[in-house]
C-alpha cells in the first residue's frame, strides 16, 4: 500500500512539489472471523485512507480473522487468553503485542474479552469499539434477544470510544434498524451487522482523517457530517 504522495528524487517531478501525507497505523483486535475487521481493512485500501492496518491480533489462535489478515499481507498473531491465569497478565501481554506495531488507533472488532481499566486508559482517546445496540441501551451480551423481549421497535449499532465502563463511552456514530414482524435473534442480528459494516469503517476513516472532535464527553464531526445512519 503506497503511503506517500511524493515523487522520488527530492520530492519534485516536472516542477511540482509533493508532500508526505501522515499515515495513521491501525491495529485491530478480533476473536472470530472479524467481519468488521475485513470491512475496515478493505475500505482502508480501496478508498486510499491516510492509514494502514498494520496488524490484526486475536485472543484465540483459531480465530478465522487471523488467516484472512495473513492472506491480505497483514501481520497477524494470537495472544491466547487461555495462556494466562490472570486477566491482568493477559492485558499486559496483549498491550505489549499491540505496542510493537506503534498504533495510532486500536480497533475492537468482535473482540470478546473485557479489558481492564489500566489497558483502556493506556489507549485512551485512540481505542474504538462497536456494540450491536443503540447504547446506552442493552450493554453486554444477548442484545438482540433482550431488545426483542422488551418489544423494541428499532435497534441498531453504536461505534464509541472505549472507557473502563463496559460498553460505554463517547458515541461516534450509530445506525438504526427497524424491528420487523417475525424477526428473531438471527434475522435481526444479520441486518444490524450489515449496518455495522457501513458505520464502523466510516468512523475509523473519520478518526484517521482527524475529522472527530471529542469535548465534554461528546464526539462531533468537525465538518458536521451526519453521525446517524437511519
Amino acid at each position: 500500500m503506497a503511503n506517500l504522495a511524493r515523487a522520488p528524487g527530492g520530492g519534485r517531478e516536472r516542477g511540482r512539489h509533493y508532500t508526505a501525507r501522515p499515515v495513521k497505523r491501525i491495529v485491530i483486535l478480533v476473536s472470530g472471523r472479524g467481519s468488521n475487521m475485513q470491512a475496515i481493512a478493505t475500505r482502508c485500501r480501496s478508498e486510499g485512507w491516510p492509514a494502514e492496518v498494520v496488524a490484526v491480533l486475536a485472543d484465540r489462535p483459531e480465530a478465522a480473522g487471523l488467516a484472512w489478515a495473513r492472506g491480505q499481507g497483514i501481520a497477524a498473531e494470537a495472544v491466547s487468553f487461555k495462556a494466562f491465569a490472570e486477566r491482568e497478565r493477559f492485558d499486559a501481554a496483549l498491550a505489549e503485542a499491540i505496542d510493537l506495531h506503534r498504533p495510532d488507533l486500536v480497533v475492537l472488532a468482535g473482540f470478546m474479552r473485557i479489558l481492564g481499566a489500566s489497558f483502556v486508559q493506556r489507549y485512551e482517546g485512540r481505542l474504538l469499539n462497536i456494540h450491536p445496540s443503540l447504547l446506552p441501551a442493552f450493554p453486554g451480551l444477548h442484545t438482540h434477544r433482550r431488545a426483542l423481549a422488551a418489544g423494541c421497535k428499532a435497534v441498531g449499532a453504536t461505534v464509541h470510544f472505549v472507557t473502563p465502563q463496559l460498553d460505554h463511552g463517547p458515541i461516534v456514530m450509530q445506525s438504526v434498524v427497524p424491528v420487523r414482524a417475525g424477526d428473531d435473534e438471527a434475522t435481526l442480528a444479520a441486518r444490524v451487522l450489515a449496518t455495522e459494516h457501513v458505520i464502523y469503517p466510516l468512523a475509523v476513516r473519520w478518526f484517521v482523517e482527524d475529522e472527530l472532535q471529542l469535548e465534554g464527553g461528546l464526539v462531533r464531526h468537525r465538518r458536521g457530517a451526519s453521525q446517524l445512519l437511519a
